[in-house]
Formats: C-alpha cells, structure tokens, sequence
C-alpha cells in the first residue's frame, strides 16, 4: 500500500481542565436553587450569569431572567454574577426594591480587595485587563473609591499615555484580571519596572485559569489540531485560542454544529485536542467529542 494513501486512525483527547470553573459551576447551580426554593419570587440575573448561550436560554426557560438595564422599581431577588459589580451598583439594586444576592467569584472578589489595598495604600493602580470587560469594570469601580490614581491597560500601548503620570508617582501597584494570560502581564511588568521606583505586583490569575493554559499549551505541541469550545464572548475562552495558536493549528467554536466550517482540517488530522472555557457546560463539550469521534 502506498504510503499517502494510508491514513492512521484519529486520536481525540479532552483536556482534564476543560467547561466549568469552580466560580462558573457555582453561580449556575446556586441560581437554579434560588429559583427552585422561590417559585413564586421573581429572580432576575443582572447582566448575562455566565458567557454561554445555552446556558442563559436554559435559566431563562426556568423563569430566571437576564437584564442588561436595572429597572428604577423592582422586587424579587436580583443576582450579582460572578464577574462582580460596583458598590454604586450594589446600591442601586438595593434602592430599587430587590433583595441583593451576591455570587460574585471568590477569585474575582481577591482582585477587587488587593486593588483596594493597594489604592489605599498610595500606590498608582494598574490593572491588566480588557477596560470594557464586567469583571475589569468592578475592579476598577472598588479601587475608584480610595484613589483617582487607577488606570487599567490590556497592552503597553494603552499605558503609554500614561508614562509621565506612572514616572511622577513613582509607587506602582498592579493586579490582573482573573482570565487575562501570564504573558500579557510580564509585558506590562516589564513596562513598569524601569519606570518605578517600587513596583508591587499581584498575580491575581486565577488558579483554574492557569491551570487551563498550561495544560492545553501542553497538549498543544503533540497536537495537530487544537479545539477551543466555548462563548466568543468569552474572556478566558478567547484567551486560550491565541495562545493556542502560536503552537499549533487552532480553531474556535461555540458548539458541534460549527465543526462542518472546518472539515477539511479536522480529515487531515491525526491527532486532535479538544479543551473548552471556564462557561462551557459539559454536554456542549460532549456533542463536540462526539460527532468528530
């Protein structure tokens, strides 16, 4: 038999850390509780609980609304993502009728904690991360309280504007958005060092997301063709592609159904990694697994 017409069989491997996080699992199950405990009271969520369409569709299915915008009057029980929100916006809920329910992450309330530290303390606050993304928004909001000197930057451009004002104050402290990667941050860190006369540095990633990366950049280079699944919305999950594709050949999908766009390049490879991100439910990474098996 001639060799290219020879295929050896597919190898599909799931990566261990892939779908939910600890915070994601957490904020969708205690959300269906509160709903099957409180039947009759409204629940609303504010903004999207996690970034996975199939996901809000199955809680709104179950009565448990997304708002983008805060009504003036409210009641029932108003959830507080994982992401996290502003004081402000703790008390706007409040003073609008509803009962505050506060799911924000356990690592995201860390960044928004070690921001207020250093804030308080005097330093000039950086945060690495996306200024438009919810979680960057609270973070940022929470150090506004005890400092003006908070500035938030996803690369050394966004910084430069901001050159003379770092150099002036001298003490620099920097946290990091909980889904942001390691090399973003050495960027920046490498930016300041010169720059400050001290810089404290908090590494604020969090475990699950590290743990993620890592594993994946491993399975990355023996592999011909990684598989992201999740939200594009999605911070951790973008994240993870691009690092992904400075190692090997890598595709993003939300779900199964977007595999046909690729079928050329899944027929020509041997092996095939699958991974997902931190809001990717387990039976979206199943039907994945399951129509390239």
């Amino acid at each position: 038999m001639k060799e290219d017409n020879f295929k050896l069989p597919k190898e599909i491997r799931l990566a261990k850390f892939a779908g939910f996080c600890y915070g994601v699992k957490r904020a969708v199950e205690t959300v269906k509780k509160l709903k099957s405990e409180n039947p009759e009271r409204n629940i609303c969520v504010l903004g999207e609980l996690i970034h996975n369409a199939q996901v809000i569709e199955e809680l709104d299915a179950l009565g448990i609304e997304s708002v983008s915008v805060l009504p003036d009057k409210g009641e029932g029980i108003c959830v507080v993502r994982s992401h996290g929100e502003s004081p402000e916006v703790f008390e706007q809920i409040k003073n609008a009728g509803f009962e505050v329910y506060d799911l924000t992450c356990p690592d995201v309330k860390k960044v928004q904690q070690k921001a207020v530290e250093l804030a308080t303390a005097g330093y000039y606050v950086v945060i690495v991360g996306k200024a438009e993304h919810p979680e960057v928004v609270a973070i940022k909001a929470n150090a506004l309280q005890y400092s003006e000197n908070v500035i938030v930057a996803a690369t050394v451009d966004e910084l430069e504007p901001y050159f003379n004002d770092l150099k002036s104050h001298k003490n620099i402290g920097v946290v990091v958005q909980t889904t942001q990667m390691i090399s973003t941050l050495n960027e920046i860190v490498q930016y300041l060092t010169p720059i400050a006369k001290e810089l404290r540095v908090v590494n604020t990633i969090c475990q699950s997301t590290a743990m993620r990366q890592a594993e994946a950049k491993e399975l990355a280079k023996d592999s011909d063709l990684m598989i992201v699944v999740g939200s594009k919305k999605s911070a951790n999950t973008t994240h993870l592609a691009e690092i992904l594709k400075e190692i090997t050949q890598t595709i993003h999908i939300e779900t199964d159904v977007e595999l046909v766009e690729y079928k050329d390049l899944i027929e020509k490879a041997n092996k095939i990694s699958v991974t997902a991100g931190a809001s990717t439910p387990q039976n979206v990474i199943d039907k994945v697994i399951e129509k390239l098996k």
